[in-house]
């Protein structure tokens, strides 16, 4: 049993790249069928260009905060939206160490 396992595993790994694009792209086709894949990568697509732009939109709503100041309280809650769109905590940071973060944050997302 362990070794047929063994083998199995061996075999994969003798599949190179091309290999797993064309495995991945036949099993997509088998799964949903050709007539869907045009609507599935359109989807897509636009998913990413709303990533993108919901991106681009805090980075401007993060630079506008950084003009006006870090003291008043409706920057500390731009910073609390923005923190929360892109998954970051921000229960036990100020809002320097939230202007941090959401940068850091938007520069990992950029690569």
């Amino acid at each position: 049993m362990i070794g047929g396992l063994t083998d199995l595993i061996m075999q994969f790994a003798g599949i190179g790249g091309m290999e797993w694009i064309f495995l991945v792209i036949a099993i997509v086709v088998i799964f949903f069928g050709v007539k869907k894949i045009p609507e599935i990568a359109r989807s897509f697509g636009k998913a990413t260009a709303e990533y993108e732009k919901a991106r681009i939109e805090a980075k401007r709503e993060l630079q506008q905060i950084k003009n006006q100041g870090s003291n008043n309280k409706v920057g500390r809650e731009k910073l609390e939206g923005i923190a929360e769109s892109l998954g970051i905590d921000y229960t036990n940071k100020n809002d320097d160490e939230l202007r941090a973060a959401i940068e850091v944050e938007l520069n990992k997302s950029k690569q």
